[in-house]
C-alpha cells in the first residue's frame, strides 16, 4: 500500500497575518493529526510586513507599529502560545498623556477624553484646546437626538453632528489620522470605531456611553485578580519579537522572494483533490490543496484576477494610502524641556509637516541608553499623500523642523532612520464592511480558499492575527471535510 500523500497548504504574504495564519495551521495539524505540509510565500526580502523593529547598540528602534492594544485578545493569546509571554511589557504609566497640536503648541488632551468625545465635561471646560462655543457644542452632546435610520456614515459626519466641527478639527481627525492615515470625511466609522456608534444607539448619547463602558471597567477591575496589563503593550525587544519568533518556528516552511502572480484551479487533479495551481513572477509554479492570501487586497486582485474576475473586482475597490516614519535619537538635554508624554497628533488645520510624533523611549522602557530620547515622526498619509515624494533627507529636515517648533529641540540628532512604507494602509471607505461582506460572500463559494489581512476587519496587530487565525481555522476545517478522504483514497490505490 502506497503512503498517504500528505495534503499541502500555501499560505502567501509573509506579513502578521500570514505569519499567524501558517502558525495556527500547524498547530492545528498536530492537534487534529492532520497530513499536512505548510508552505508560506513571501515576495519580498523581509517578514513582518509593516512590523519591523530595527536595533542599533542600546537602541529599539521601531519603524512600522510599536504597540499591541492589550484589550483585543489574539495577538497576546498567539504570544503566550509560543513562549513570549514573559517579555511582554506595558507602557511606563507616568507619561500617559498625549497632546495635540493647537497653535503652534502642544496642548494635552483633557483627562478622559477618547478618541472622539469626553467622558467628563470637567476636563473640557478646564482645557485651553477648545474656544468656548466649542466646549458648548461638546457639553450638547447628550441632548443631541440620535441618528435615525441604519446605513454607515464616515467618522467626520459622525462626530459634527454629534459633538461639532471644532472637536472633529481639534481632536477627533488627528487622532482618527494617526491611526488610519485617513480622510475623516471617507472613512466609515462602523467599520473603525463601531463602539461609538453602538454606544449612539444603545444610550442616545456617546459622552454617557463612555460614563457607562468606565463604570463597567473600574467594576470588573475590582473583581480581578493578578496582572493587569496597559490598554497597549509591547515586548521587551520591541514588536518585531513577535514575527522573528515565529518566523523561527516556520523556518522550515518559508520561502522569501517568491511573488505569486495567479491562483488557478488545476483542473488536471480538481476532481480528485481540489487542488490550486499558483504561478510565480518567475514563471515557476506550484500546487496546493488549500490557500490562504494574506497580501493586501491589491494583490490579492491580481492573484484572482484571471480565475476569480468578481472576487478581484470587489477587492480592487479598496483603496489604500502611504506613510513614512522618521527615527530620531537625541540627548535628553538637548531638550529645553523634556517632554512628559507618550506624543502628540498634528491636525490638518495646522498644516504641519507631520501627522504625528512619539516618544518612543518614554513610552516603553528599554528603548534608548540612560541619558537618549528615541523620537519618532509620521509623514504622509491620505491627506498628505504630497509629502511621499520627500527625499529621506528631506523628510528627516521636516521631522527635525517640526521637533524644533513644536520642542525647541535645534541639537543635531546622533541617529536617524527612513521607513517608507507604500500602499501599507487600507482606507476603510464609508460602506467597507459591506464590501467586505460581499468579498467573504464570494470566497464562501470557493472551496480551499481563505483570505487574511488588515484590509478586511481591522488594522491593529490583534486584528491582522485574529483574521490569519480564522482563515487557518476555515483552511484546518476544509481539510477535515475534503482532503483527509482524498489522501486516502490515494493510499489505497
Amino acid at each position: 500500500m502506497a503512503e498517504a500523500r500528505p495534503a499541502k497548504a500555501v499560505v502567501i504574504g509573509g506579513g502578521i497575518a500570514g505569519l499567524s495564519a501558517a502558525n495556527r495551521l500547524r498547530e492545528l495539524a498536530i492537534e487534529r493529526r492532520l497530513p499536512l505540509a505548510i508552505e508560506l510565500y513571501e515576495s519580498g526580502e523581509r517578514l513582518g510586513g509593516a512590523l519591523e523593529t530595527v536595533r542599533r547598540g542600546e537602541f529599539v528602534i521601531e519603524t512600522g507599529a510599536d504597540s499591541i492594544l492589550a484589550e483585543k485578545p489574539a495577538a497576546l493569546k498567539l504570544a503566550e502560545r509560543i513562549g513570549l509571554g514573559a517579555e511582554i511589557t506595558g507602557t511606563d504609566q507616568r507619561y500617559r498623556k498625549t497632546f495635540v497640536v493647537r497653535n503652534g503648541r502642544l496642548l494635552e488632551i483633557p483627562e478622559g477624553f477618547s478618541l472622539l468625545a469626553p467622558s467628563r465635561m470637567g476636563p473640557v471646560m478646564r482645557s485651553p484646546l477648545f474656544s468656548p462655543l466649542g466646549k458648548l457644542r461638546i457639553a450638547l452632546e447628550p441632548w443631541i437626538p440620535r441618528r435615525r435610520g441604519g446605513g454607515d456614515e464616515s467618522l467626520a459626519a459622525f462626530v459634527r453632528r454629534r459633538l461639532g466641527d471644532e472637536t472633529l478639527t481639534r481632536v477627533a481627525q488627528a487622532l482618527a489620522g494617526g491611526i488610519y492615515t485617513a480622510d475623516p470625511e471617507l472613512l466609515s466609522i462602523a467599520a473603525t470605531l463601531p463602539r461609538f456608534v453602538e454606544m449612539e444607539r444603545k444610550y442616545g448619547s456617546v459622552m454617557r456611553g463612555l460614563r457607562a463602558a468606565a463604570r463597567a471597567r473600574d467594576t470588573a477591575a475590582r473583581g480581578e485578580s493578578g496582572a493587569r496589563w496597559s490598554l497597549f503593550v509591547s515586548f521587551r525587544a520591541g514588536v518585531g519579537r513577535l514575527v522573528e519568533a515565529l518566523a523561527a518556528r516556520l523556518a522550515d516552511s518559508i520561502q522569501m522572494g517568491r511573488a505569486v502572480a495567479s491562483i488557478l484551479p488545476d483542473r488536471e487533479s480538481l476532481e480528485r483533490s481540489r487542488r490550486w495551481r499558483l504561478r510565480f513572477a518567475d514563471g515557476g509554479e506550484t500546487v496546493a490543496d488549500a490557500v490562504v492570501i494574506a497580501a493586501p487586497a491589491y494583490a490579492a486582485a491580481r492573484a484572482t484576477g484571471e480565475a476569480f474576475p468578481a472576487l478581484s473586482a470587489k477587492l480592487a475597490l479598496i483603496e489604500y494610502a502611504s506613510a513614512a516614519v522618521v527615527n530620531l535619537a537625541y540627548h535628553t538635554d538637548d531638550f529645553p524641556h523634556a517632554p512628559a508624554g507618550f506624543g502628540f497628533v498634528a491636525p490638518a488645520i495646522e498644516r504641519r509637516k507631520i501627522i504625528a510624533g512619539s516618544f518612543t523611549s518614554l513610552k516603553y522602557p528599554g528603548r534608548a541608553p540612560a541619558g537618549m530620547l528615541l523620537v519618532r515622526a509620521f509623514i504622509g498619509g491620505a491627506l498628505n499623500r504630497e509629502l511621499m515624494a520627500l527625499t529621506d533627507a528631506e523628510m528627516v529636515a521636516a521631522a527635525r523642523d517640526e521637533f524644533r517648533d513644536l520642542l525647541g529641540v535645534t541639537a543635531e540628532p546622533t541617529l536617524t532612520l527612513v521607513r517608507r512604507w507604500p500602499n501599507s494602509m487600507p482606507q476603510y471607505a464609508v460602506g467597507h464592511l459591506d464590501r467586505v461582506a460581499e468579498i467573504e460572500k464570494l470566497t464562501g463559494q470557493i472551496p480551499g480558499l481563505e483570505l487574511a489581512g488588515a484590509y478586511l476587519r481591522g488594522v491593529g496587530i490583534p486584528d491582522c492575527v485574529a483574521s490569519g487565525e480564522r482563515a487557518a481555522e476555515a483552511i484546518a476545517a476544509f481539510f477535515v471535510r475534503n482532503v483527509s478522504a482524498g489522501a486516502a483514497g490515494d493510499a489505497s490505490r
